[in-house]
């Protein structure tokens, strides 16, 4: 859809990590216009390279992506393994560097990249010949740079449908990203309402206005005390979305990313979106933090608080949508007792999140 708020973060990530990226998309509106090609936000640098891109179900798509980890850490354990077997042939200095060289910076990506190219010009010419053991390192050498496994998805494969494969991926402790595009509707299958669906909200199968709170992921994720977890809104606070996309890359473990995307489905004029972020973000409807384990052993709290205090009402924010204003005209006494409830959810969530971040 014209306007969609989902496809500058995908046009972000893939600018950041897209020469490295293996993508595991969830059925929905990002694996239709992700794969739609040659219109995709999905981009390749001056080099050529870009992401390896794959869809998957609506339901499974956690264990499809943790199983493109599993199959780049066992492509990563092979290629290491031969590197020492030709160790004679690459020198030891090479060899322990292409083996054991920090990753976790873009510059560490491109030295480990001439590394790997240096590997290859020793290793061709035997391959050429012959050599067995060199054509299989030559297969795999590529895995000796670090990979970005991506999860993508939106908030019904997040939230309801898939969550059971997320939560058993986000606690397995192996380094993918998940990136949730929070909608807060199943939007590609016809507005329907999901978990992530906020209080006094009409959506389908909430005609009435959504009389229960939005599903706290983040919360959830942060229990684990080992997943990174960030809430962003590029709206709101581009510098914020851009550090939390490069600390959720570079965490070794799972890291979860939930981005606040506008929608058609919200009723508005989506050249206002990302003035929307901005109003959700005041309201304190949609805080912006991020949660990292890293901080935690170096004897630092972990959670960071990013936005300030509510500073407008959530009233509004949900004013500029037709998605709360249809209550207002069809069932004014619900959709105002709703509003209040969404205000005290708003204002018990603010303090827990304050408590966390002292």
């Amino acid at each position: 859809c014209a306007g969609c708020g989902e496809t500058p973060y995908l046009g972000l990530v893939s600018r950041l990590f897209g020469d490295r990226m293996l993508v595991a998309n969830a059925t929905g509106c990002s694996s239709i216009y992700g794969g739609n090609l040659p219109t995709t936000p999905w981009a390749t640098n001056a080099e050529g390279r870009g992401p390896a891109w794959s869809n998957s179900l609506f339901e499974d798509n956690a264990e499809f992506g943790l199983g493109m980890r599993l199959a780049a850490d066992g492509q990563l354990a092979m290629a290491r393994r031969l590197t020492e077997a030709f160790r004679g042939m690459l020198g030891d200095e090479l060899a322990d560097a292409l083996i054991a060289s920090p990753q976790h910076v873009e510059r560490d990506i491109r030295a480990q990249r001439l590394r790997v190219a240096a590997a290859r010009a020793v290793l061709q010419p035997l391959a050429d010949g012959g050599d067995g053991r060199a054509r299989n390192l030559l297969s795999v050498i590529d895995g000796l740079i670090r990979r970005s496994v991506w999860i993508v998805g939106g908030d019904g494969w997040a939230y309801d449908i898939g969550s059971g494969g997320l939560d058993h991926v986000l606690a397995s402790g192996c380094d993918v990203n998940v990136l949730v595009l929070d909608t807060e509707v199943y939007s590609n299958t016809g507005g329907q309402a999901s978990k992530a669906t906020p209080m006094a909200a009409v959506a389908k199968f909430a005609t009435a206005g959504k009389t229960t709170e939005k599903k706290d992921l983040a919360l959830q994720a942060m229990a684990y005390g080992t997943v990174y977890v960030a809430r962003i809104a590029m709206g709101a606070n581009a510098q914020q979305t851009l550090l939390a996309l490069r600390e959720a890359e570079a965490y070794e473990g799972p890291s979860l990313v939930l981005a606040y995307s506008h929608c058609i489905a919200h009723g508005y004029d989506l050249r206002m979106g990302l003035d929307q972020q901005q109003r959700a973000v005041h309201s304190g409807y949609w805080p912006l933090l991020r949660y990292n384990p890293e901080l935690r052993r170096a004897g630092e709290n972990p959670f960071t608080l990013d936005s300030p205090r509510p500073t407008t009402r959530f009233r509004d924010y949900a004013d500029q949508e037709l998605r709360y204003r249809m209550l207002t005209r069809t069932n004014p006494a619900e959709a105002g007792a709703l509003f209040q409830r969404a205000e005290e959810a708003i204002a018990r969530r603010w303090q827990l999140y304050e408590d966390l971040a002292r």
